[in-house]
């Protein structure tokens, strides 16, 4: 297996694990959302955060698929995405991301350590 093989390995996994982690993030994120709101109807302290923080973790799963997403055209910044998506889940809904945020963080690093070498190759020193 030539290393241009293994890199793109590395990026299509980055590319599934970003989709499947995104997925199961807004699930989570509509689970996190519909307790706040049985919260909210018994008048609970604290829902109406819940909820917010729920919407916040929409966004952040969308940002998962999309980061996985770029993990071919673009792996940096994929990797910059999925990494984002993975740690502001566990920030907005702690518990609720356990299935998602490792699964993101995971893709990060696929994608950053399968991006390979530029084609132009190093940089030759000025002389």
């Amino acid at each position: 297996m030539s290393a241009t093989t293994g890199s793109s390995g590395k990026l299509t996994t980055a590319l599934v694990l970003g989709i499947i982690g995104g997925v199961f993030g807004i699930i989570s994120a509509i689970i996190a959302m519909l307790i706040g709101g049985v919260g909210a109807a018994f008048a609970a302290e604290g829902a109406g955060s819940i909820v917010g923080l729920g919407f916040a973790a929409v966004f952040v799963g969308v940002l998962g698929i999309v980061g996985g997403a770029l993990a071919h055209g673009a792996p940096r910044t994929s990797a910059l995405l999925l990494l984002l998506a993975g740690v502001g889940g566990f920030i907005a809904v702690s518990f609720a991301w356990l299935i998602a945020g490792p699964l993101l963080v995971i893709g990060a690093f696929l994608a950053w350590f399968g991006r390979g070498r530029s084609a132009a190759g190093p940089r030759a020193a000025p002389a």
